[in-house]
């Protein structure tokens, strides 16, 4: 159950966010001719139709649920090694938490890639004997390739391990401070009785 719970919250999530990943990374695109949000919506729809904004959806999903699994797991694997008696454990729960999100960010990051280009359709690309919109993530991952060859998977690999690094230490400390809170509160609650 809880397996099924995170897919769909990964499906609302990514279907709520890819829109707005899409209009976020047109406008950080050097030389990018949207000075507003929504001058870049309206271009976007105008000019691509409402599907541009989730051309990179399914790349999206096949990069969430890779990386929170690899997440997840090194996660664990990192616990059973540096608290095997799972004891809060912020140290701990900070090292692990970041090493799991460098792990699955540097793991994931050629269909970050991939969906970055669909997202931008980057004129770079484009004119490197590409013809038409770059859509699904075969035709990324084929652009890619052609255009900077194996190392282009991994570009911007180290920005985003960096990005992850903070991101899942805290995550991962808040969530088990509060595990550990919670679980401290209802023992003396039940002690109490």
């Amino acid at each position: 159950m809880p397996g099924a719970a995170g897919c769909v919250a990964t499906l609302l999530h990514d279907a709520a966010m890819n829109p707005a990943e899409v209009v976020k990374q047109r406008m950080q695109m050097y030389n990018s001719p949207y000075h507003r949000v929504t001058d870049c919506v309206r271009a976007v729809w105008q000019n691509e139709g409402a599907g541009a904004f989730y051309r990179s959806y399914t790349t999206q999903l096949t990069m969430n649920v890779p990386f929170q699994a690899i997440h997840f797991m090194t996660y664990e694997f990192l616990q059973e090694h540096f608290n095997p008696q799972r004891r809060y454990n912020p140290s701990s729960h900070v090292l692990c938490g970041a090493c799991a999100g460098a792990v699955a960010a540097a793991a994931t990051t050629p269909l970050d890639v991939c969906k970055t280009l669909l997202n931008t359709q980057e004129s770079l690309a484009l004119n490197s004997n590409i013809t038409g919109h770059i859509t699904g993530m075969a035709s990324a991952f084929r652009t890619v390739y052609q255009v900077g060859g194996v190392t282009a998977y991994f570009r911007g690999v180290q920005a985003r391990v960096i990005y992850q690094i903070p991101s899942t230490a805290i995550a991962w400390s808040v969530y088990e401070f509060f595990k550990y809170l919670i679980t401290k509160r209802q023992e003396e609650w039940r002690a109490g009785k």
